[in-house]
């Protein structure tokens, strides 16, 4: 299955990307010094954030305020998904208990994910939220996806940097998409800008669990693996200070992001949304199961 976003060659390492990682030279074992456990748990973490969002996003269908923008929203939950199959895939692998990225997927409850609770809440196209919502939800995990890819490029795994390399443009044009959303909306009208602002103030209280490091994310930075989320906060402030300028709005909260403590998503404590996400996204396959 080719990963959107990816073009298709000859190369073993592009090969892997397009999901056939035993054909691939990449280094798949796990890095010195770190544990099978907490490899496998990060890649849930980057992997449920990227599959979460994925939904959420195709949810929208042709609902969005303009067809072309159907699309948009569309090929950015289709690359998200990429992302998400091949970390998950990592996951069941470093794991060693036969799982692959369909079954940690469809068969997990939702104590067992490991998204950060921003990509899960309901920002619409429901009665819980709007397509401002979404947008500002978008921008947010969108620019700190990419900050914290920046650096996972640079990662001992090779998985993991292979990966987060060949993901930064299209994390970018992400961002960068939804930032010309919130910059339309913001200057567009006194209404629309109520509006934008609003939908900040619904994901904002979200925000704060992004850059908290979780014990696991923490050991895997000390060992060059992965990235403390915390590094990232001046480069994700200063993308959206640039945005909310340019927007004409106000940030949310004078504390910069949201207040937050544990337990939270990375740790299997979600919103209540989540069952429902999971209730949605999950019948077909556990219903295919059955029969």
């Amino acid at each position: 299955m080719d990963v959107p976003g990816v073009q298709s060659g000859a190369s073993d390492v592009q090969q892997w990307v397009l999901g056939a990682p035993y054909l691939s030279t990449v280094d798949r074992s796990v890095p010195r010094g770190v544990t099978t456990s907490d490899l496998s748990r990060y890649c849930l973490m980057l992997g449920d954030d990227a599959l979460i969002l994925s939904h959420r996003l195709s949810e929208w269908g042709i609902r969005t305020p303009e067809l072309e923008e159907a699309a948009v929203l569309g090929a950015i939950a289709l690359e998200l998904l990429g992302q998400a199959r091949i970390l998950l895939h990592r996951a069941g692998e470093v794991e060693g208990e036969g799982r692959d990225e369909d079954n940690l997927a469809y068969f997990r409850a939702a104590a067992d994910f490991r998204n950060v609770r921003l990509v899960e809440i309901d920002c619409g196209p429901g009665q819980t939220g709007d397509f401002s919502a979404t947008i500002a939800r978008l921008l947010l995990f969108s620019a700190w996806r990419v900050a914290v890819f920046g650096r996972l490029a640079r990662s001992r795994d090779a998985v993991l940097a292979t990966l987060a390399a060949r993901s930064i443009a299209g994390l970018t044009r992400h961002r960068d998409h939804a930032a010309q959303w919130v910059i339309r909306l913001g200057d567009a009208s006194a209404d629309s800008s109520r509006r934008m602002a609003a939908g900040f103030q619904r994901v904002w209280p979200m925000t704060g669990e992004l850059f908290i490091p979780h014990p696991v994310e923490a050991r895997l930075a000390d060992a060059g693996c992965g990235v403390d989320p915390a590094a990232v906060r001046s480069e994700v402030s200063g993308v959206l200070d640039e945005v909310f300028s340019v927007a004409r709005l106000v940030r949310p909260d004078p504390t910069e992001f949201g207040v937050f403590a544990r337990p939270g998503g990375r740790d299997g404590t979600h919103t209540g949304a989540m069952e429902f996400l999971l209730a949605d996204m999950q019948y077909l396959a556990r219903s295919a199961s059955l029969a």
